[in-house]
Order: C-alpha cells, then sequence, then structure tokens
C-alpha cells in the first residue's frame, strides 16, 4: 500500500493508538481520583442517565445482565471509529485531531461533573486524556504529513519509517499507563475484597425457620427454591460495580421529621439484633415470564427498628415525612413509601445472602430489602444515606424519569418449564413453575391448553408470604402445537389479569404463555 491510500491507512492507525493514549491516560488519571472518573465509565454512567426507558427496557430484554458490558463495548467502539476517522484526515488537517480530542474530552468533563455523585476532581481524567489523545495524533500526524520536498519519507512523500517508530513508541507507552492504572485500581479493589474476606457475620439473633422440604418441587427444568448468588438477576445503573471498604463505610440517617441525626459504621450496625429472612426480589423491568426476580435468604437489621431509633415517625402517626429517600455510594437515589417499610413487615438493612457477606455485586457491604415492593422503589445497593422527605418534595431517580412514585409488586406467574427449545415428548409433561405475590401470598395457580378450561395445579409448601411458591400441574400431552397460560391468584383474592402491558410505569401484567410442539412418542 502507497500513495495517499497508505497515508490514510496509517493515519486512521494511529487515530486508533491516540484513542487508547487518551483512555489509557484517564484511567491512569482516574486512579488519583476514583474509578468512576474515568472517562469511559463516566460517559456510560452518563448513557444510562439519559437513556429513555424504552431503550433502557430493550438493552435489558436483549442483553440481560451483560447490558453494561455491552454498553462499554459499544462506547469504546465508538470512540474507535472516531480515532480511526480522525486520524485518517489528521495528515491533511492536522488541527483536526486535537480538535476532536478535545470535543471528546469536554464530553466527558460534562458526563463526570454532572454525575449525581460527582467530585471536585471528577473532570480531570477526561481533560487528560484529550490531553494525551490530542498530543498523540498531533505527533503521529506530523510524521504522516507530505514533506515539501517528497524526500522526507521512504518513496511516499512521507516518514513512514518515523511515524512507525512513534507509533510503537506511543502504543507501549499507552500499554504501560494503561496497566499501571489498572493496577492501582486492583490496589484499591483489593483492599475492599480484604474487608469482605475479614468480615464475619454474627449469627442472626432470630433466624429464619427451615425451609420446608416439600417447598423445593422436584421437576426437571424448575430452578431451585433459593437462588444461588452467583444466578441471581443484577440490575442497577452501576457501569462498575462499586467496591466499597467496609472498614470505611458509614451510614447517616437524616432528614425531615429526624430529630436524632444518626451514624453508624458497620462494625456498630453488626452490634444490634440481626435477624435472618427468606425474601424474593422482583425487578420492575422484569417482563411477564422473565428471570428478573430471585428469592435468597437475607441476615440484616430491622430498617423499623433504626428509624425508630432516630425519632422517625410514620405518616399514620403523625410523622412530617411520607418518603425514605435512599441513597448509594454511586449516587443512586430510591424513594420508598415511609408507611410501608414501618408497618411489620421484614424490611431490612441486609449485610448477607444466603449464608455469606453480601457478594460486591449486590450491595456490599449493606443494602435494602423490602418485601412486596419492586426493586426499584426498594432494594438500594452499596447504601450510605437515608433521608426522610416527602414526595412531593423529591422525585428519586426512577421517578424522575417516568417510572410510579410506589411500586407494589403485582401478582404474576411463570412456566419454567417445559419450554420451545426443549419440546415434550407425547405423554404425561410435568408442567411447572412459579408464582408470586411478595407479602400478600399465593392462594393458587391455574394452567389451561388451548384456551381450554383451567386446571388448578399443585401448589408446593409455603416458606413464607415473603417468597415465592413453585407449582406443577400433569399434562397428558398429544402430539402438535399447543399453546400453555398460567394465571395466579393471591391471598387478598386478586387474581392476575389477561391484559398485557409493557413494564413501565409500574410493573408488566398479562398470562405468560408458552407455545410449542409436542413431539410424537
Amino acid at each position: 500500500m502507497s500513495g495517499r491510500s497508505g497515508q490514510r491507512a496509517l493515519g486512521a492507525l494511529g487515530g486508533l493508538v491516540a484513542g487508547a493514549a487518551g483512555l489509557a491516560a484517564g484511567e491512569l488519571a482516574s486512579a488519583a481520583v476514583r474509578r468512576e472518573a474515568s472517562p469511559v465509565t463516566a460517559v456510560g454512567d452518563a448513557a444510562i442517565e439519559l437513556a429513555p426507558v424504552g431503550l433502557t427496557d430493550w438493552a435489558i430484554d436483549v442483553f440481560g445482565t451483560n447490558d453494561k458490558l455491552a454498553l462499554e463495548i459499544g462506547i469504546v467502539a465508538v470512540l474507535g471509529l472516531c480515532a480511526a476517522v480522525l486520524g485518517a484526515l489528521a495528515p491533511r488537517f492536522r488541527l483536526i485531531g486535537p480538535a476532536g480530542a478535545a470535543l471528546f474530552g469536554l464530553v466527558g468533563v460534562a458526563a463526570a461533573v454532572t454525575r449525581p455523585d460527582a467530585g471536585g476532581g471528577d473532570a480531570w481524567p477526561s481533560v487528560l486524556a484529550a490531553v494525551a489523545a490530542g498530543a498523540v495524533l498531533w505527533v503521529l500526524a506530523g510524521r504522516l504529513a507530505e514533506s515539501p520536498d517528497g524526500a522526507a519519507g521512504d518513496g511516499d512523500g512521507f516518514d513512514r519509517r518515523g511515524f512507525l517508530t512513534a507509533l510503537g513508541a506511543a502504543a507501549a507507552a499507552s500499554a504501560g499507563a494503561g496497566l499501571w492504572g489498572r493496577a492501582l485500581h486492583s490496589a484499591d479493589s483489593a483492599e475492599a475484597a480484604a474487608s469482605r474476606a475479614a468480615l464475619t457475620i454474627p449469627a442472626p439473633d432470630v433466624p429464619a425457620a427451615p425451609v420446608p422440604p416439600a417447598a423445593e418441587l422436584d421437576v426437571p427444568g424448575l430452578g431451585p427454591f433459593l437462588t444461588p448468588n452467583r444466578l441471581f438477576y443484577r440490575i442497577d445503573t452501576a457501569l462498575r460495580v462499586p467496591r466499597v471498604d467496609a472498614t470505611r463505610w458509614r451510614l447517616r440517617v437524616s432528614g425531615r421529621g429526624v430529630p436524632r441525626p444518626v451514624t453508624m459504621t458497620l462494625d456498630q450496625l453488626l452490634r444490634r439484633e440481626l435477624v435472618e429472612r427468606d425474601i424474593t426480589l422482583t425487578c420492575v423491568s422484569n417482563p411477564v415470564g422473565g428471570t428478573l426476580i430471585g428469592n435468597a435468604r437475607w441476615i440484616g437489621v430491622q430498617l423499623a427498628d433504626v428509624l425508630r431509633e432516630a425519632g422517625v415517625r410514620p405518616p399514620s402517626e403523625g410523622g412530617p415525612a411520607d418518603q425514605l429517600v435512599a441513597r448509594s455510594v454511586d449516587g443512586m437515589t430510591l424513594g420508598s413509601p415511609l408507611e410501608t417499610v414501618m408497618d411489620g413487615r421484614d424490611a431490612l438493612l441486609a449485610v448477607g445472602m444466603n449464608g455469606e457477606p453480601l457478594p460486591f455485586e449486590h450491595g456490599f457491604p449493606v443494602r435494602m430489602v423490602v418485601p412486596g415492593l419492586y426493586g426499584y422503589v426498594s432494594a438500594c445497593k452499596w447504601l450510605q444515606g437515608l433521608e426522610l422527605t416527602t414526595f412531593d418534595d423529591f422525585d428519586a431517580y426512577w421517578v424522575d424519569r417516568g417510572w410510579a412514585e410506589q411500586g407494589p409488586i403485582k401478582t404474576q406467574s411463570r412456566i419454567d418449564t417445559p419450554r420451545p427449545s426443549s419440546p415434550p415428548v407425547a405423554g404425561r409433561v410435568p408442567v411447572a413453575g412459579v408464582a408470586w405475590a411478595q407479602h400478600t401470598g399465593i392462594e393458587r395457580v391455574e394452567v389451561r391448553v388451548d384456551d381450554g378450561p383451567w386446571q388448578e395445579a399443585e401448589l408446593a409448601a409455603e416458606d413464607t408470604a415473603d417468597t415465592w411458591r413453585q407449582w406443577r400441574w400433569d399434562w397428558t400431552a398429544e402430539p402438535g402445537e399447543h399453546r400453555l397460560q398460567v394465571r395466579a391468584t393471591d391471598r387478598a383474592g386478586r387474581t392476575q389479569t389477561e391484559t398485557t402491558t409493557g413494564t413501565a410505569p409500574d410493573g408488566a401484567t398479562g398470562w405468560h404463555t408458552v407455545t410449542l410442539e409436542v413431539r410424537e412418542g
């Protein structure tokens, strides 16, 4: 490759290396500030923040719990493409490189300083990233610029050898800076990991009753009653999981109607009465038949006790606040109805999950767990503050984006087996799944085939009203295509509606329907 086309190709390669240099510089600089200030993370968090509800739901539907990884890959891909284009143009229009780098730097700065938890130094990683990228692109473009007499290079009118030498040096320096930045971040993460490894959760003062053996049905294709931590769904807005050092963690309770603001350490929290409870959590973004739901054994402190010791009274007792705003270390805010979290249910400040300290992905060191409310109004992870206010005075993160102010969980059910991907053979086929109506309890589950009569399913034993319930119905299946549907009725007499709605603004409705082909025996 020679001449102008070779120049452009090498310029594009130089643009990619310049972009990598900028990202590496930003990563290294963020180690002196905080991990969330790195340009990719800042821009990714801003993209999550600004994304419309429909786009967010689409990303969750398509990528599931890998939506953050997909976003990060997409950001790097877009940056790489733009850097390549700038690099290809820079030999002829040399100022375009620094100008483009400055523009991307401004985007990073704007994303960093507008974060809800923005700090004073959060803009610097994006500034230094822009300077590094612009400088590298300026130097590399200069090597590719045509010499006046065409004699400076290797027959192409530009300094190919000098360009490749500078390119290699820039790539090596970028790799070194990036690895150094990663190492510094890893050191901080190691401290957090060490604090988690050293943490011993005391035995609960009020242990949960053993799960009844009959609560878990032995049906192939039906998941376990208690969801293992590694399989528990994760939906949040954190592009990078916060890794909090438990020894430095603090929780502050303050706000309207709090005569005695409280600040406590994790050790102080663990010295309180610990209770253990089985509670099913559900994401409001869970579609009908979806998997954004999980059941775990949690250990923690009763949230209502902490609030009452701070002098908090619910509205029914004359308190001036009706909303409890939970604040996360990443700036997230979730607003819970105060009356609900103080009505006697097992609303917890959870420190343990399925017999171990909370995993980082699920909120270590402390998160909220409130049975009966969707996670977007209750399940704050990486908790650091509880503020009393009113719904009139403050809209939490998701409410400000169009979701409902209060999010009671809707009665729902799901068919786990059989599924279209594993069509059954004609004959006796177990149809099984789960149903949930947290804090109300499931009374009945019914199944029907091809719009026929509803048939009552066998319910597994109930653990508590705050957990899902497995069910089974035996079907004599005949060959051909069939449609299975399920519906549940809760203890309040509410049968889930046939009307199909999306997840916004307050949770999906409809009957889970599975269409499959039954094979000849």
